[in-house]
């Protein structure tokens, strides 16, 4: 008998996204890109300014409308946002007149959730990300770090099979920065959720994911798929490897073939 499938696989098939434009032709943001994500797998997505790499991962979310092609989560297309689907953005945009125990928990009250679950669950996540001790404070008093976990445990509030990450590490500092990659790692290696991950850092790229995307320039394409050769669990040290090296080299290479 063969093992079923992990839940959470994403295949975007053709996808192509354009913007309308006032008194112009429409922007054509992204043109046939193909992809898929298994279930429990970690894919980067890499590649210049204004490549796309934000809409795909909407268009993953349901929060954009392909103009052409489709997205499928475990063989179901993707046509509005899903329960099954969380997103961090880069700026956390958390409630700011909500509690961070009370912004994590907002999902769990929209969806239905009686107040006894949702404290236990909210306490859960909250613990999972180091903010137990901050569940009542208001997010302006959360440094950036802090508020972009309680971004991420609100995000993992309703258990999603797929978690979309767009930059959410960006404004941290390099060190504070692969302190919460190393986060995020350990999170995974609980929950096993299928992640997509836009960075605009190799290291960072090569890091956390088992395969790296590399997209060309706008209109956005997908020009490379690239495996990474690190096992798992990974710790900062392996960044130093030759095998890194390499795999850095070429995902360099081929966006230095997109910048030409």
């Amino acid at each position: 008998m063969t093992e079923a499938a992990a839940p959470g696989r994403i295949d975007v098939h053709d996808l192509a996204v354009e913007f309308p434009r006032r008194g112009e032709a429409p922007l054509l943001a992204i043109d046939g890109v193909e992809f898929s994500v298994s279930g429990g797998e970690i894919v980067s997505l890499i590649g210049p300014n204004g490549c796309g790499k934000s809409t795909i991962l909407r268009s993953i979310a349901g929060l954009v409308r392909p103009s052409r092609g489709q997205v499928l989560l475990d063989g179901g297309a993707i046509d509005g946002p899903d329960p099954r689907i969380g997103l961090v953005f880069q700026e956390p945009r958390l409630l700011p007149w909500r509690t961070v125990a009370r912004n994590v928990a907002y999902a769990l009250e929209l969806a239905g959730f009686p107040r006894p679950v949702r404290e236990v669950r909210v306490l859960e996540l909250l613990r999972r990300v180091g903010l137990q001790d901050s569940a009542t404070v208001l997010p302006a008093q959360l440094s950036g770090g802090m508020r972009q976990r309680a971004a991420l445990a609100r995000a993992l509030a309703l258990e999603p099979e797929v978690l979309l990450l767009d930059e959410p590490f960006s404004a941290l500092d390099a060190m504070t920065r692969d302190r919460f990659n190393l986060e995020l790692l350990r999170l995974w290696g609980r929950l096993r959720t299928t992640i997509v991950v836009v960075t605009h850092s190799i290291s960072e790229a090569i890091f956390l994911g088992d395969r790296v995307i590399v997209l060309g320039a706008r209109p956005g394409r997908v020009v490379a798929d690239i495996a990474v050769p690190l096992s798992r669990p990974r710790t900062i040290d392996q960044l130093d490897e030759a095998a890194v090296s390499a795999t850095a080299r070429e995902i360099r290479r081929h966006l230095d073939l997109v910048a030409a």
